[in-house]
């Protein structure tokens, strides 16, 4: 945590003096998913690269990019790509964006991620909200010295995905006629998929979904004190329950299912 309020109030000046005001939300968009951020009125868009300490996003399907604006009547700063374990960050640098957002005042995120499929009711193309997750990624972001100015140092996890809000997607959802699922999400760091035997694991303690991100992020939201909405996107069935996995189908089943996701998403945030 050295220094890390100094950086945050760095960043956030940067970000100020471009002219981002007012943050409701900040919106975490995954792979294949960050065309929503293309739906921001009067768009204020920075590149990463330009920004006092953040890194860069390397993944194919991540812009690289936070774009600020009005969505759904809502001031939102939208990370369009994020940052991963597994591209050799630190935690403390995948979750840095999370502490700008609280820096510049939002009091939610919305997080999304792709994912697999666990559950064996889920299909590809199916959209989960997160009930809970499974940090199963061999590391924690609040690991070190704490900093009270920026959260407890036993920070409580029951409630980590907020229940109200993800009863408003609920209704949202069957106002639209979507078949939505709900589930727990097991991070893991990759950057492998997991194995067959991994999956059959993850199974017996409960998990729906499988995923290389988000569980960071959501850490250090609570951990900040955001109030958090996890939204999964089942790209793919998880190793063992389909021929083979691999990065190009997961941009391809995001693209099929955008539509449905922007609009979900949309009308979950007018209605918070």
């Amino acid at each position: 945590m050295e220094n890390i309020q100094k950086k945050l109030q760095e960043t956030a000046a940067f970000i100020r003096h471009l002219g981002v005001g007012e943050v409701d939300f900040g919106l975490i968009l995954g792979s294949g998913l960050g065309e929503l951020a293309e739906e921001i009125e009067d768009a204020i868009v920075i590149p990463y690269e330009e920004i006092p300490h953040f890194p860069i996003s390397t993944v194919v399907g991540h812009a690289g990019q936070l774009v600020y604006g009005k969505l759904s009547g809502k001031f939102v700063l939208a990370m369009q790509g994020r940052f991963h374990y597994y591209e050799g960050h630190s935690m403390q640098t995948v979750t840095y964006p999370v502490r700008v957002m609280k820096e510049l005042g939002a009091h939610s995120m919305v997080v999304t991620n792709a994912c697999g499929g666990v559950n064996q009711n889920f299909a590809p193309g199916d959209l989960m909200l997160i009930t809970d997750h499974i940090n199963y990624m061999g590391n924690n972001p609040l690991i070190g010295p704490n900093d009270e100015n920026l959260g407890p140092r036993f920070p409580d996890m029951s409630q980590a995905y907020n229940h109200e809000y993800r009863m408003k997607a609920k209704e949202v959802a069957e106002a639209r006629n979507l078949h939505i699922k709900e589930g727990v999400y097991v991070g893991f760091s990759g950057p492998t998929y997991e194995t067959p035997a991994e999956i059959r694991f993850v199974r017996t303690i409960g998990g729906d979904a499988v995923g290389m991100s988000t569980v960071p992020e959501v850490i250090v939201a609570v951990h900040a004190g955001l109030k958090v909405l996890g939204i999964s996107c089942i790209t793919n069935l998880a190793a063992g329950m389909q021929a083979n996995l691999n990065h190009a189908e997961v941009v391809e089943t995001t693209e099929r299912v955008k539509e449905e996701f922007k609009a979900l998403v949309k009308e979950t945030l007018a209605v918070l």
